[in-house]
């Protein structure tokens, strides 16, 4: 029992490729049906304007979560104490600095003039000259200290010096008070 073997022409012969895409099914008419239209949707523009906080609040707390989220990711793909390199000591940690209270302390110079050069956001070191004709010395009670206001002088008050608001911290304000009582101070510009 021989089988004669088929030619590949005779095989392929009933079968005729298609053309791609004649498989899909005939195109039809799409109905005709009236625009959708969404209720309010030429006045959102309008509400948004006049709700902005609410805007600015939903803003707000978008980008939070995405903080937070962001945030969380850090910390989950951070150092581990496997990954730490071997031979290094593990540094100390930064310890944390209380925030310095400052207040606003009056302040009377000397020299009325040198008050004059000076506008508030300004930085002075604060010099309290204890009679130094006479062998005194001065040293410095503020550093850096940043000037708040500079009231506009009195005319009666021009032989007494100038006022000078300054912001420091409450420890310098006693110091300022003291030296004030005792002695002339003066400001130099950092």
């Amino acid at each position: 029992m021989s089988v004669a073997p088929s030619s590949p022409s005779s095989s392929f012969s009933s079968v005729v490729p298609l053309p791609p895409g004649s498989d899909a099914p005939a195109t039809c008419e799409v109905p005709h049906f009236a625009p959708v239209r969404v209720r309010g949707g030429r006045y959102r523009l309008s509400r948004l304007v006049r709700h902005r906080r609410r805007a600015v609040a939903a803003g707000l707390a978008v980008t939070a979560a995405g903080l937070a989220v962001t945030a969380a990711a850090l910390v989950a793909a951070g150092p581990r104490e496997a990954d730490r390199a071997r031979g290094h000591p593990v540094a100390e940690p930064v310890r944390q600095q209380r925030a310095v209270e400052r207040v606003s302390a009056p302040v009377r110079i000397a020299d009325g003039a040198t008050v004059r050069l000076l506008r508030p956001g300004d930085r002075v070191d604060v010099i309290a000259a204890e009679e130094t004709a006479t062998g005194g010395d001065a040293q410095v009670i503020a550093r850096g200290a940043r000037v708040t206001k500079v009231p506009e002088p009195l005319d009666a008050a021009i032989d007494s010096g100038a006022l000078v608001v300054l912001s420091v911290p409450r420890a310098t304000a006693a110091r300022l008070a003291g030296a004030s009582a005792t002695a002339r101070l003066a400001v130099t510009l950092c």
